[in-house]
């Protein structure tokens, strides 16, 4: 019997791979970076080379303290290796040296028991998944389908000429992000965004087929990933981020569910000015939660308003933190791939 088996976000858990910051890096600044996380800056402005050891030992204790709670809830928890992201690697077009492992939710999504690797955008993570090819195997041979979609070659050209207010990639070749999806059962929304583009939503369609059924949420929101913008907390209830989304930007699937706004992130005045020039994550990295079950999600500790809002939904709170959460891009549903979650693949809209 597969493993693999997640249909969508809120299902109780059973299994979630957790990343791993060890050797974590800026991501290499050329064009693809530029685009997908600092299109307002020039090539010359982006950071570059290791994170500070500090923040890397902080996160690593606190992702210890995320598997800690899992475990104690019945969760089984795995963790990629840890990988030399500084070494260079090249195609014939470019060379990059890596990122990080310490977001799998931007690499690797699973469609009931299927494992999909995406075309992401960013050079420097090519290799990312290579990390993870033990636990990869182990999950084919469990009887899991795994994917690979069709290898970007990131061309300069995929990069050029986009618009720093409405940035993304070009529709060259299927390009996106894992994060661009949040997955409803046999429903998919899909975000056109700076790690994202048109071709790799359609890409996503034809491998799935006519079962599912892929929407394009297009001119909303062009940061990065979705799931800054959207916590689908179980059937029925979504939590929206009211900086991007209101109920005529909406989604036309969400308008059937009931829909709460978080609160303004609380507890942002500890970051230096110094620390934000470099973070990649905006302060509504910390609305980012994880979803244990439908009644027990892992939340921000320092989101007490947010707590109180969930906690009046019947939602139950595990308080948590990731300290350099906005450093590295990452909440508490970036940083992990449920693996498998109990549940059957549905559909929960009418259309």
């Amino acid at each position: 019997m597969s493993k693999v088996w997640s249909c969508n976000e809120w299902d109780p858990l059973e299994e979630v791979i957790v990343g791993n910051p060890l050797n974590a890096r800026f991501p290499y600044a050329d064009l693809s970076t530029q685009v997908a996380e600092y299109p307002d800056r020039a090539l010359a402005d982006i950071p570059r080379g290791a994170f500070p050891q500090q923040i890397i030992d902080e996160t690593e204790e606190d992702l210890n303290d995320f598997v800690r709670a899992l475990e104690s809830n019945g969760v089984t928890v795995k963790r990629p290796d840890t990988w030399p992201h500084e070494k260079k690697f090249s195609t014939i077009n470019w060379e990059s040296e890596g990122y990080y492992n310490y977001c799998p939710r931007d690499i690797m999504m699973v469609i009931g028991d299927q494992i999909i690797e995406t075309p992401n955008v960013i050079r420097s993570r090519s290799q990312e998944t290579y990390s993870y090819r033990s636990l990869l195997m182990d999950y084919m041979r469990s009887g899991a389908k795994w994917y690979s979609a069709p290898k970007p070659m990131l061309l300069d050209s995929l990069f050029e000429g986009f618009d720093p207010d409405k940035p993304s990639p070009r529709n060259d070749e299927p390009a996106f992000d894992a994060a661009n999806v949040l997955r409803f059962g046999e429903d998919l929304i899909y975000l056109v965004s700076a790690t994202g583009n048109e071709t790799g939503g359609h890409w996503l369609q034809s491998i799935l087929g006519d079962k599912f059924r892929v929407h394009f949420m297009k001119d909303v929101y062009y940061g990065s990933h979705i799931d800054s913008t959207f916590v689908a907390l179980r059937p029925g209830l979504i939590l929206a981020n009211p900086s991007r989304i209101n109920d005529t930007t909406l989604p036309e699937i969400l308008k059937q569910w009931k829909v709460i706004y978080s609160p303004p992130m609380e507890n942002q005045d500890r970051y230096s000015a110094d620390y934000l020039s470099k973070s990649i994550g905006s302060e509504w990295i910390e609305m980012n939660a994880f979803s244990i079950s439908p009644d027990l999600v892992v939340v921000d500790r320092d989101q007490t308003a947010l707590i109180k809002l969930l906690e009046s939904e019947g939602v139950g709170v595990v308080p948590l933190k990731l300290r350099h959460s906005r450093m590295l891009g990452g909440g508490f549903h970036c940083v992990t791939l449920d693996i498998r979650r109990k549940g059957k693949m549905e559909r929960y809209f009418d259309l």
